[in-house]
């Protein structure tokens, strides 16, 4: 876009990026949470006297909440506008982080979870609208975008310390009271900074009710379909059950003749395509959020704070790196870009794949360093060519569309990852018995360990001392395996990019600044 056809009174330049960084912070605030509570399920369980069986519910009430929302960030913007959602969002989730605080129970706790949830489900999409209707195309969106980047990979990384600080020095009521400072200046940042539109709440009575409860029935199927699936098995009725819901009511909305969440822009082969490459993305990035803690604590033992330190690598090295993305985004092609950010992101996760039980940090630095600094050439092409094209009022809904892409390949990411440690963790267990036997000296190996520490295998005693290496040895080859397989599915991505062909420069519409009243 040339400069004589940008508006022509756009956003000042500071309340406009003011503004961005309430968005921003409001979605640090919803990913952080997750990642904090996880680590402090087991002092919450003590708390209130849950059982271990039901305290998973804390977290997935909120998950599928927070999915239920992300598609329907599109329609509530358009009827609230960009500045009140975020207000409405933040106000929401801060209330209900004081009242998770506050509760004495299992059932006040999952209910202000879900609404923590829901609430959480805007705030994502928000950010990823806004890049493209608050800022010029070029150099400004490309910062967005990699402000946008960091800030998601930033929080899941931090959660683990500060969370584990939180629960070593505070009570676990702390973990949701955090989110109160900074939500009240997310608040005011953005009823300060954001543009001021009029609410169009006329589309309520255009609204297709039906259509948001089949969304929203249809997702938690399927969140919890995924849930289960490693535990009871991925063709047992239940499971089954809860696809072939998630399927038929998903395919009746998009049936409906006036959906509230618009997926005839599929039709937009740019977003059809990024939204695939944004589900590849979210397999991997989710799945090695996930993955390198579960390797820590089963194995290393480490704690909420060790856990921290090591996995705080990934968002270092992008955070260093944020100025090349932005750089190299405008002197090369998108698509060529695209392909190196996610060879390289692949590298990464596949040189997580051959680990051993004594793997600590050293050992895991240079894969999480490659990670980093190929998160950026991933996201910030991607998500650029995905909406770069569309008109501004299909923008909000194409970030919906975009976010809830990633978001279900992060969860099908952790349930598959699941499966392989559920299952293949026995697996290894029962070889490297039968090795022990047939061949000790290759076991020692294995388990990297002295041969002469091995007992003999008919002594019931001995092979129950070295149980607990057994163990983390068997864990080690199903995360290496898990590893491995996220490194394969990543690179789908390419042959993707290359059925894309070539991607012109999007030039996008009218800025929203340019009908906003400051």
């Amino acid at each position: 876009m040339t400069e004589s056809a940008l508006p022509a009174n756009p956003l000042n330049l500071t309340r406009k990026w003011l503004g961005f960084a309430a968005l921003c912070t409001g979605m640090f605030m919803a990913v952080l949470d997750i990642q904090i509570v996880i680590t402090s399920l087991g002092v919450i369980e003590r708390a209130l006297e849950v059982g271990a069986d039901r305290m998973s519910w804390v977290q997935t009430s909120y998950l599928i909440a927070e999915i239920v929302t992300i598609p329907l960030t599109g329609l509530l913007m358009r009827i609230f506008s960009m500045r009140n959602l975020l207000a409405v969002a933040v106000v929401m989730f801060t209330l209900a982080s004081v009242g998770c605080a506050m509760s004495t129970g299992f059932a006040t706790l999952v209910g202000f979870r879900v609404l923590q949830g829901m609430a959480a489900g805007v705030l994502m999409p928000l950010v990823f609208a806004a890049i493209f209707l608050l800022f010029r195309p070029g150099a400004e969106q490309g910062v967005a975008t990699v402000l946008a980047a960091v800030v998601a990979v930033i929080a899941p990384t931090t959660g683990p310390v500060v969370g584990g600080i939180i629960t070593e020095s505070l009570s676990w009521q702390w973990l949701f009271l955090i989110n109160t400072v900074p939500g009240a200046i997310t608040l005011v940042l953005g009823l300060l900074c954001l543009p001021r539109e009029r609410m169009e709440l006329s589309l309520l009575r255009h609204l297709d009710a039906v259509s948001i409860l089949f969304i929203a029935v249809s997702l938690a199927c399927l969140e919890i379909g995924l849930k289960e699936a490693p535990d009871m098995g991925w063709f047992s009725p239940v499971t089954l059950a809860l696809f072939a819901g998630f399927a038929v009511l998903m395919a009746l909305t998009v049936m409906r003749p006036r959906p509230a969440v618009d997926f005839s822009l599929f039709r937009d082969r740019f977003l059809a395509y990024g939204c695939a490459l944004s589900f590849i993305l979210g397999i991997g990035l989710y799945g090695s959020v996930y993955l390198l803690p579960v390797f820590l604590s089963l194995v290393r033992y480490m704690g909420p704070v060790e856990i921290g330190l090591v996995v705080l690598v990934t968002g270092v090295a992008q955070l260093v790196s944020a100025p090349l993305s932005v750089l190299l985004d405008r002197v090369m092609p998108a698509r060529m870009l695209s392909m190196i950010g996610f060879a390289m992101f692949a590298a990464g996760l596949a040189m997580s794949g051959f680990e051993t039980r004594l793997s600590g940090y050293d050992e895991l630095f240079w894969p999480q360093v490659v990670r980093g600094v190929a998160l950026g050439l991933c996201i910030v092409p991607v998500t650029r060519f995905s909406m770069g094209f569309l008109p501004p009022e299909k923008v909000s809904d194409a970030s919906g569309l975009y976010n809830l892409s990633r978001a279900l390949g992060g969860i099908i990411g952790i349930a598959l990852i699941d499966t392989i440690l559920f299952t293949r963790s026995a697996e290894h267990a029962d070889r490297i018995k039968d090795l022990m036997t047939a061949d000790p000296e290759a076991a020692a190996r294995l388990l990297h360990i002295a041969p002469g520490e091995l007992p003999d295998p008919t002594d019931p005693m001995g092979l129950l001392g070295v149980m607990d290496t057994i163990q983390e040895g068997a864990v080690t080859f199903a995360v290496n395996e898990a590893w491995l397989l996220m490194g394969g599915c990543t690179l789908a991505a390419l042959a993707l990019l290359v059925m894309l062909g070539p991607i012109r420069e999007p030039k996008p519409g009218v800025l929203l600044g340019q009908q906003a009243e400051f």
